[in-house]
């Protein structure tokens, strides 16, 4: 008897939710079912949003969620739709209360018992409730800046302090992330922005540094402290979602401390900012631990964000299928790891 195909619903057909519709069509024993969309995308075809042909594909039109997500359609649910805990916390859990699990690529839901304990307890009954599992990942925070580094604590006898930094572009990402950025403002704008919270910066320090204290098992003393300042840009700048003028600002450069009993224990270093390159700035990721043995590790240039992003979400679908129900995060399921055969053999009968 042939076996089904994984079934999967995207929720946000943006540049990340495109690239995972994308990606899913490239490989074996896994499907698209339903795309939920809003505005001018209701009623329209997946194809028009994408790159790829549609072929000998079955057409799917994007719909409402509550036309595309009922009881048990998918077996996953990929929302793409925002950055922060309380702003997907809806459509997360009306998702798993029609028995889907969902992975969520929002930054927050990367360890969102950091800053939303009660949210997170929350999903987490509701999807032991109905015997799915929900997760959140990406690549920073999900990968490069907190589950690297925790891999790479594996040779350690002890640690003393970790530095990660991750130098990287923002050109690929959609229209949210150059708003939340302050990507195109004025330095002015930005300061006000950055001050009132309405420029949000780099959403992840939080749950990185918490991700990696609780996989060490240091308990995290007081808040974890975050500065913010602008890269001003000295040339015209131009990305898919965004343009800068001279003497605007082009990026962001964030750096996050986490303390341990007082002692500074975690370090974050994170400027990011679309076109690096146009003022020599070098992409790359580092993860620096001091401790026994030094672990230095280096790459140039950066995992590319988008792609990064795209990859991990759907990387991690037959993880979050085959876990026990409830909400996980990326210390608690095996490692990710490309899907270059077919998709139905990774899932546990």
């Amino acid at each position: 008897m042939e076996r089904e195909n994984v079934k999967v619903i995207i929720w946000g057909l943006g540049s990340m939710g495109g690239g995972m519709a994308e990606m899913i069509l490239k490989k074996k024993g896994i499907e698209i079912v339903g795309v939920v969309g809003r505005g001018a995308k209701l009623g329209k075809s997946m194809y028009d949003y994408l790159s790829v042909e549609r072929g000998d594909n079955p057409d799917i039109k994007i719909g409402t969620y509550e036309e595309v997500i009922t009881e048990k359609a998918a077996d996953v649910v990929l929302i793409c739709t925002d950055s922060f805990v309380k702003n997907t916390f809806d459509k997360i859990k009306y998702c798993l209360e029609k028995k889907i699990n969902v992975i969520s690529s929002a930054e927050e839901m990367a360890y969102p018992m950091q800053q939303e304990p009660e949210l997170a307890a929350e999903m987490d009954r509701i999807a032991k409730e109905n015997g799915v599992t929900v997760l959140g990942t990406g690549i920073n925070p999900g990968l490069i800046m907190d589950l690297l580094v925790v891999c790479l604590t594996g040779c350690c006898i002890d640690v003393e302090h970790v530095l990660a930094r991750r130098v990287n572009s923002l050109s690929p990402f959609g229209p949210l992330v150059m708003h939340e950025q302050g990507i195109g403002t004025t330095v002015e704008e930005f300061k006000e922005g950055a001050a009132t919270g309405k420029i949000a910066g780099h959403v992840g320090f939080n749950e990185s540094i918490a991700m990696i204290a609780g996989a060490l098992g240091w308990k995290l003393s007081g808040e974890v402290k975050q500065t913010m300042e602008p890269i001003v840009s000295n040339v015209y700048r131009k990305a898919p979602h965004a343009e800068v003028q001279p003497g605007d600002v082009a990026g962001c450069a964030m750096k996050g401390f986490g303390y341990v009993d007082g002692e500074l224990k975690i370090e974050m270093d994170h400027p990011q900012q679309i076109e690096p390159e146009l003022e020599g700035t070098h992409t790359g990721d580092y993860v620096i631990i001091k401790g026994t043995p030094n672990v230095n590790v280096a790459n140039q240039p950066e995992v590319p964000g988008g792609i990064g992003t795209i990859a991990m979400c759907v990387n991690m679908i037959p993880h979050v299928i085959n876990a026990r129900p409830g909400l996980k995060t990326m210390i608690d399921l095996p490692v990710p790891r490309a899907m270059m055969g077919d998709v139905r053999d990774l899932i546990e009968k």
